[in-house]
């Protein structure tokens, strides 16, 4: 069963939104958890990528990915009406939500996409809640609107001061961990570099914090031991095991480390892509 491009836009530079037909899926997901993709049935990369939607009347799929790799290029290339072979999903274990009263939601660069539906959940089940928005500069912010439709309060920083505040998104988080109605609960999803510092943050308030490290998966079934990662000092795979962990727990570094393992062969495998297209 093919999946047929409904809708399509770019966001920002190199990041792109579509919805994609996926009836099974749409009725079926819940926020946190992914599909894997794979474009042609015969020879593509399989990619996963985050559900930051879905539709279950109209039944699609919102996905939002960066063009930073050769699959993700081809993504990005498609146009409404071409068709996608295989999807595989919902993947992966479900966002845990619930009331916990103040919450605040912190969102880095891509990782606002796998926010949006987990900052939705909580709002629906009743907390009150606080984003922070994070990008290196206002034209690569994305999902502004959306997130301010669902939030209490809604803070935005960037690298560079080009919009709203100039800060890193640790400053607004400290800040908001200092209020005397501090956070019963935290979410972080972006960079692993920012989500480490940010749950230094939050650590320091005793605010539990989970995160999602979907940006390491490879294979996304557990099978080829690409996301590997430590977590309070055990192994854990982040593509069934999580991807949603205590942030407090995991060994960031050697995340970090892992990150760039395949760096190599995915500028290769880009490369050659763009030669092709020429």
């Amino acid at each position: 069963m093919s999946h047929k491009i409904v809708s399509k836009k770019q966001l920002s530079q190199d990041v792109f939104t579509a919805e994609i037909e996926a009836p099974l899926i749409a009725k079926s997901r819940k926020p946190g958890q992914f599909v894997i993709i794979s474009i042609n049935s015969e020879y593509s990369e399989r990619i996963p990528l985050t559900i930051a939607d879905a539709d279950s009347e109209k039944g699609v799929i919102r996905l939002i990915w960066q063009r930073v790799g050769k699959t993700t290029a081809e993504l990005a290339d498609m146009r409404i009406g071409d068709e996608i072979a295989n999807i595989v999903g919902p993947l992966g274990k479900p966002t845990h939500i619930e009331n916990f009263g103040n919450v605040v939601c912190v969102g880095g660069g891509v990782g606002n996409a796998p926010l949006l539906p987990i900052t939705k959940a909580l709002k629906a089940a009743g907390n009150k809640i606080v984003s922070i928005l994070g990008a290196r500069n206002k034209e690569l912010l994305i999902l502004e609107d959306e997130f301010a439709a669902i939030s209490d309060e809604l803070l935005i920083t960037t690298d560079d001061g080009s919009y709203c505040r100039k800060a890193l998104v640790t400053e607004p988080l400290k800040e908001v961990c200092q209020r005397s109605e501090k956070p019963q609960q935290a979410f972080v999803i972006g960079p692993a570099i920012m989500m480490k510092f940010c749950c230094e943050v939050t650590k320091q308030f005793n605010v539990p914090t989970q995160v999602s490290l979907n940006t390491i998966m490879v294979d996304g079934t557990g099978m080829c031991g690409g996301c590997r990662v430590e977590v309070d000092g055990k192994p854990k795979f982040v593509c069934v095991d999580g991807p949603e962990f205590d942030g407090h727990k995991v060994n960031f570094d050697l995340m970090m480390k892992r990150l760039s393992a395949y760096k190599d062969q995915e500028q290769k495998a880009y490369e050659q892509y763009k030669k092709d297209i020429i």
